[in-house]
């Protein structure tokens, strides 16, 4: 029997709108793979920082087609909260579990699901900056500029969106919707 998926034009989970569907997000995962792979061409010990939670789905698919190009990085993890269980930011970062792997003298590709005001990715940039990092490389799935707090700009894009809540792909609302394959906008209730 043949797994069924939503279609990216209508949802089967009551709420969730479909934004970026699974074929787009694959389409764009390879594109920022080869971009990301010109930018680390002749780098030795690339090290890849995944921002838990939301970040596993789009950081599994980014090191497969990574080593499509010839990249085999080194897979590390950082777990900063902002969220909780709010659809806002807090404004106030919390460093749940600290860096696993050493850093030092090494390029590091930092990836986050999505960057909104900027104060997560900035914090787990510091971090990695003080930890020794010797060049850090921003790769975000999702950017919203128009909520931009902190002066922080990603190196490589997924997708652009609105100032919308998002699910899927990864990314939760109050742990729930990241095992759907694409990305869709929790409506307002």
């Amino acid at each position: 029997m043949a797994a069924t998926r939503p279609s990216p034009e209508k949802s089967e989970i009551p709420g969730v709108s479909p934004l970026i569907d699974e074929h787009a997000l694959a389409k764009r995962v390879t594109e920022m793979a080869g971009d990301i792979a010109v930018q680390c061409e002749g780098v030795e010990g690339v090290i890849r920082v995944g921002l838990l939670k939301g970040v596993f789905v789009f950081m599994a698919d980014l090191v497969r087609a990574l080593s499509r190009h010839g990249v085999q990085p080194t897979v590390g993890f950082m777990t900063v909260e902002s969220y909780g269980s709010e659809k806002a930011p807090s404004g106030a970062i919390h460093l749940k579990r600290g860096l696993d792997v050493d850093v030092s003298g090494r390029t590091v590709i930092l990836m986050d699901d999505i960057l909104d005001t900027g104060h997560s990715l900035a914090f787990a940039r510091r971090k990695l900056e003080e930890a020794g990092a010797a060049r850090v490389i921003t790769a975000v799935l999702l950017d919203k500029p128009s909520r931009r707090e902190v002066p922080i700009e990603p190196d490589h894009v997924g997708f652009e969106i609105p100032d919308c809540f998002v699910v899927g792909y990864g990314i939760d609302y109050a742990g729930q919707h990241r095992e759907l394959p694409y990305v869709g906008v929790v409506e307002e209730e």
